[in-house]
């Protein structure tokens, strides 16, 4: 009886509150369907009973400030939200607050990489030199960029070298090819040779996109993502948005972090979303209007194997790949205060998404509620 309570009624939340919302179907109307079976109510309350647990545990004793959601089939099982998209204002966080989603961004500007790819204005096997120029790499695709199969070097680093960036000018997207151009920076080792995790390569493709649409990445993400799936409440963070608006972030110990040089630079982070507006990304990434079946033969699977273990990464998307055959997608994010974890299970067809804004590893627990739906054998973490 407690969990059908919790399970029908909606509450809300305060920054020393939370609430618990179970929802069958989302406020937007979803334009990429897809025939999910519908979950029975005992289905439903079982699941939600054993999330419930997950959350109390790691959440609430951990006085996150954030947003959790877990749904299958597109129909939410588990939602809450907890803490303040401000503390100075004591404003709380609700289903519509948008939050920086970090890292999270990568699977977005991916999903845009392959729309456009769709229309014929993208090839992903084309040097990168085709689109960007000058360029000074010989050699490097597009696929190298959204594999992080590059070489090329972090440009957050690379700005905080007095002798390369001012720190008192933001960094742009077109500023960080001019910085590569300029100072003939070495790559970190050859290009296509291993994975290395890089967040230039996602700024380069949002410059690819603008370039070949010549059109912003936001005008873009808002055509081809936020727009047509309903994503009310996403949207680009860009330097003419007063950022004093937003959810801000903050330490551990809610100090709060100020906006600083690289907060003007997009495609690897610096998306605002909602648990239900990526909710509404992941319904469509399963309908075939959206991802053609070859896309999704290519987004996810695993393109490094020059080491061994059961970690990979995929198209914008980071997998666990075991020897069972199981495979668990997922993207994690770490910006300033702000942690972010995407679960994708495929083969279940369940979303995990876990925001907060005030810095805490718990987001990324969120992946062993993996095992509530199906025979993932995870061990460990698993970091941005």
């Amino acid at each position: 009886m407690r969990y059908l309570i919790l399970l029908m009624l909606v509450l809300v939340t305060s920054c020393v509150g939370d609430a618990r919302d179970r929802l069958s179907n989302s406020d937007h109307e979803q334009p990429f369907q897809v025939a999910f079976r519908t979950l029975s109510r005992q289905y439903k309350q079982e699941k939600a009973a054993v999330v419930d647990q997950f959350f109390k545990k790691y959440w609430l004793s951990n006085q996150v400030s954030g947003a959790f959601l877990v749904a299958k089939n597109g129909q939410i099982i588990y939602e809450a939200y907890k803490g303040c998209g401000s503390f100075e204002r004591r404003d709380s966080i609700k289903a519509e607050t948008p939050i920086h989603i970090a890292s999270i961004s990568k699977v977005l500007t991916a999903a845009l990489i392959m729309r456009l790819k769709n229309e014929g204005l993208i090839q992903l096997d084309d040097d990168v030199s085709k689109y960007l120029k000058p360029f000074p790499y010989v050699g490097m695709t597009v696929r190298h960029l959204l594999t992080h199969r590059s070489g090329l070097a972090n440009y957050a680093y690379l700005c905080d070298e007095k002798e390369i960036w001012d720190k008192r000018n933001r960094v742009k997207n077109s500023d960080v090819l001019a910085i590569f151009n300029k100072f003939s920076i070495p790559l970190q080792g050859g290009i296509g040779k291993r994975f290395a995790y890089c967040n230039t390569n996602y700024v380069l493709l949002a410059l690819i996109a603008e370039q070949v649409t010549q059109k912003s990445y936001p005008a873009l993400m808002q055509e081809y993502i936020f727009g047509p799936l309903g994503m009310k409440h996403s949207f680009v963070m860009t330097d003419d948005l007063d950022k004093e608006a937003v959810c801000q972030s903050y330490k551990g110990n809610r100090m709060r972090l100020a906006f600083d040089h690289l907060d003007d630079t997009y495609g690897d982070k610096n998306i605002y979303s909602t648990p239900r507006d990526l909710l509404l990304f992941d319904k469509a990434t399963y309908s075939d209007d959206f991802f053609t079946d070859a896309d999704k033969q290519e987004i996810y699977r695993g393109y490094s194997y020059e080491s061994r273990g059961t970690r990979n990464y995929g198209i914008g998307i980071r997998l666990y790949e075991w020897k069972t055959g199981e495979k668990m997608f997922y993207h994690n994010g770490w910006w300033h205060g702000n942690t972010s974890s995407y679960v994708t299970l495929r083969k279940d067809s369940v979303c995990i998404i876990a925001l907060s804004n005030k810095y805490s590893k718990v987001p990324y627990q969120s992946f062993k509620l993996a095992s509530v739906f199906g025979n993932y054998p995870i061990d460990g973490e698993a970091g941005e």
